[in-house]
């Protein structure tokens, strides 16, 4: 790339730059994204290039694929239910142990890059997000579902984030909740990223995936969603699986003054940049009405 066309890239960002200057960008950091060394490395970067222009980005990540793989090496399937991980308590000892270890890869890489990160420790962890047993039903809500270590959120301390980008530092979060019954909950990534959007009042929430955004019956992308459009492609089962809970905490947000939420391809390199700091985008906006 020749300098005048990085000053030219520079120069239209500039206006998104001083948009959104001190503003808090969560983001659910998942997918691809999370697996290929190309696309790590670019997460990176763009995570601490986000800071040094002055934004507060804030990670929630998932973990799916390296808890399989973990899973595997003990003999034991991985289960799903609408796109949630069915754990007993073997898997959420497995979940802990992969999710943490990924949370501080992630520290690690991006101060390898210049930036700084810190993760929860295992006291933050049990005071950050408080938790309960989810309890679902099934689709003829005639009987209920126990997905064992799986937990909805009751509420989330934010002093802990708020402490880390007072001082500079972006907070990378796992998804684990802890309940009054002493016990740790897996809980979806997508979902504590949107309750943690509202929670911190966040300018936006930018979930990445493994698409390039919510598709529609012949799988082209929708740039744009209300729950109006949310109902009917559920309605006619094109959205399902792991893209439920995405478009359930998009939804969430949206509709608790998070200013605007992005389901994005995270496959493709700097789609964070792309999507924060350029017209084009990479992925599916979730307005509220």
């Amino acid at each position: 790339m020749t300098p005048n066309e990085k000053a030219k890239i520079l120069s239209e960002a500039l206006p998104y730059i001083k948009k959104f200057y001190g503003k808090t960008i969560v983001i659910k950091y998942g997918g691809n994204a999370m697996i290929d060394e190309n696309l790590k490395h670019s997460f990176a970067r763009d995570v601490v290039l986000l800071k040094l222009v002055g934004m507060n980005p804030v990670i929630v990540h998932g973990g799916g694929p390296q808890i399989n793989k973990s899973l595997d090496k003990i003999g034991k399937k991985g289960k799903f239910y609408n796109g949630m991980r069915v754990t007993d308590k073997e898997t959420m000892s497995v979940v802990y142990d992969v999710l943490t270890s990924i949370s501080e890869e992630i520290v690690n890489l991006i101060k390898t890059i210049g930036g700084e990160a810190s993760s929860l420790s295992k006291q933050e962890v049990l005071g950050f997000i408080r938790a309960k047993k989810l309890i679902v039903s099934s689709k003829d809500k005639e009987e209920e579902i126990d997905l064992g270590h799986v937990g909805e959120i009751k509420n989330i301390e934010p002093l802990f984030m708020k402490n880390l980008i007072d001082h500079g530092i972006i907070p990378v979060i796992a998804p684990i909740g802890f309940g009054e019954d002493k016990e740790m909950y897996n809980i979806n990534a997508d979902l504590v990223a949107g309750k943690l959007a509202e929670v911190i009042n966040a300018e936006k929430l930018v979930l990445m995936t493994n698409t390039k955004g919510v598709l529609d019956e012949e799988n082209n992308l929708i740039t744009g969603l209300t729950p109006k459009g949310i109902e009917s492609l559920i309605k006619v089962e094109v959205l399902s699986g792991g893209m439920l809970p995405k478009i359930q905490a998009a939804l969430i947000a949206a509709e608790n003054n998070v200013n605007s939420v992005h389901i994005i391809d995270g496959r493709v390199e700097h789609a964070l940049l792309l999507e924060i700091l350029t017209d084009q985008g990479v992925g599916t906006l979730i307005k509220a009405n």
